[in-house]
């Protein structure tokens, strides 16, 4: 069950506002990847007090301003590993798609995200592959493979 400002784990008590949502928003995501709450929490409050050192003004007060609903929206990427759970012990490839670069993780029948480049789609795969503690396999153009990196326990 995801969490909102009116229910959420008291560890998150006392931070200030924004911090407290997105925490919520970072750890409800990774429970839709399969992370379990006593991993998602601590990540996620470490990821938001990471966030809000580096958020503008704006983007404080966009988070202050979220809804609780914005705040429990499943995230589509995610969605993938809800009805395959074996998915998440799989690499993330980068692959050229007709629409530019996926995110897809090895066996699973669509890309988890697609992209106009291929750096911002790496970025994905790396954020995706350092959560699940797997790697990224980067493909060049031609299907072949580039690079691997390692994101292991």
């Amino acid at each position: 069950m995801p969490w909102d400002t009116d229910d959420y784990p008291s560890s998150l008590k006392n931070l200030e506002t924004p911090v407290r949502k997105k925490a919520i928003e970072i750890a409800n995501a990774m429970l839709d990847e399969g992370y379990d709450e006593g991993s998602a929490i601590p990540i996620a409050t470490e990821q938001a007090k990471e966030w809000y050192d580096d958020a503008s003004e704006d983007e404080i007060t966009e988070m202050k301003q979220k809804s609780d609903e914005k705040l429990k929206q499943r995230d589509p990427e995610g969605q993938q590993y809800d009805s395959r759970p074996e998915l998440l012990d799989k690499g993330e490839h980068v692959v050229s798609h007709e629409d530019g670069w996926a995110v897809q993780a090895e066996d699973a029948k669509k890309p988890a995200a697609t992209f106009d480049n291929k750096s911002d789609a790496i970025d994905r795969a790396k954020e995706i592959a350092s959560n699940k503690g797997t790697q990224v396999i980067i493909h060049r153009k031609d299907g072949s493979i580039q690079d691997h990196i390692g994101f292991g326990s």
